[in-house]
């Protein structure tokens, strides 16, 4: 298994937003890494996530398949998200929620 080194204050890259939920003892050890390493949490997350996907041998056997067929590539096949349509009728704010309760009773 290879080794996975972090370089001390070598927080300085490009990022993308990306909304995600972790484990509360994973953040727990993200940010005592990040004292430990002196870099910012987005570095570290970045590193190992990078790390983690390099050491999956299916994945990037999948990976080069797919650049070598860009028609089957996920990069080219996103779809932009359908706008949601609300209906007056079936949403409801909170509020009226339960103002729309106690005129019933």
């Amino acid at each position: 298994m290879s080794k996975f080194k972090i370089e001390h204050g070598a927080s300085k890259i490009n990022l993308v937003l990306l909304k995600t939920n972790i484990e509360d003892t994973i953040s727990q050890d993200i940010d005592l890494l990040a004292t430990w390493s002196n870099n910012d949490r987005k570095y570290l997350v970045n590193e190992l996530l990078r790390f983690a996907i390099t050491q999956e041998e299916d994945f990037q056997k999948y990976k080069a398949s797919a650049a070598a067929n860009p028609s089957r590539s996920a990069v080219n096949t996103k779809v932009a998200p359908a706008p949601i349509k609300s209906s007056p009728d079936t949403v409801q704010k909170p509020d009226q929620a339960l103002t729309g309760a106690a005129t019933r009773a």
